[in-house]
């Protein structure tokens, strides 16, 4: 099983001292020069008079842009620990038990619009960037990162099912493809209003956080899209969509 998760768009605070982040020791040497592409792009963007613009970012965030100058120097620290927000908090990660950690450092990944896809013990530096973005010199960041992200994504799928948290602009760096399409169960987070179901921005990182928990937490092995929407209906009510060759889609009613 494979957990995508999108990174929250607040990041701990930076850490002061340590060692700077080492883009060759993340996973798969192969994006390392992305990632360096990608920071490289950053770092000049966000020194810019129009940097908020082109980051699509408010003047409140204007010391966080700045932040993204010192990156080649910040101080790594776990991705469990620089993303926080909503989804976060309702993961949890600091409480899961000792198996779950376990298997979230096996199964689970943040699709990091700088970082390409991290662990939850992999060493990065907070950043403000989405996924959305179009940076100059490199182009739409989704596009960036599709064009690499195919052979290391289905590397970490294997024949496993690929449960998406993501929004759809992460989901656009990468999807997969052919016979493993099969397999992704994307979850959307539906409520009731008035009598009819509704889809919900607002609840849905929560939900979606809490859903991530409980796959990390069940005591078994989830192999199919039917087995993942059973260890989640033990505890919400869902409804495991057919999606045909686009696989399937669980939703998860809050």
């Amino acid at each position: 099983m494979l957990i995508l998760l999108p990174p929250s768009e607040g990041k701990g605070a930076p850490r002061r001292r340590g060692h700077p982040v080492d883009l060759e020791a993340l996973p798969f040497p192969e994006l390392t020069a992305t990632r360096l592409a990608v920071r490289a792009a950053l770092v000049e963007v966000s020194g810019r008079d129009d940097a908020l613009e082109l980051l699509g970012v408010g003047a409140s965030l204007l010391p966080e842009v700045r932040q993204n100058l010192r990156l080649p120097t910040s101080p790594g620290a776990a991705a469990a620990s620089v993303y926080t927000g909503v989804l976060y908090d309702a993961l949890d990660f600091a409480a899961l038990s000792a198996a779950a950690k376990r298997r979230a450092g096996r199964s689970l990944r943040v699709q990091s619009a700088l970082w390409g896809p991290v662990g939850p013990n992999d060493r990065i530096a907070p950043y403000r960037l989405s996924m959305a973005t179009t940076l100059p010199g490199l182009g739409p960041l989704a596009a960036v990162w599709r064009g690499v992200l195919g052979p290391p994504m289905a590397a970490l799928a294997g024949s496993g099912v690929v449960v998406d948290c993501r929004s759809a602009a992460y989901s656009g760096a990468w999807l997969p493809t052919g016979e493993a399409a099969r397999r992704l169960v994307g979850v959307r987070v539906l409520t009731e209003v008035a009598g009819r179901l509704t889809v919900v921005s607002h609840l849905a990182k929560h939900t979606r956080g809490l859903v991530a928990r409980r796959l990390l937490e069940w005591p078994g092995r989830l192999t199919t899209p039917a087995q993942v929407a059973e260890a989640v209906a033990g505890e919400y009510r869902c409804d495991l969509v057919d999606l045909g060759r686009s696989g399937h889609r669980l939703d998860v009613l809050r």
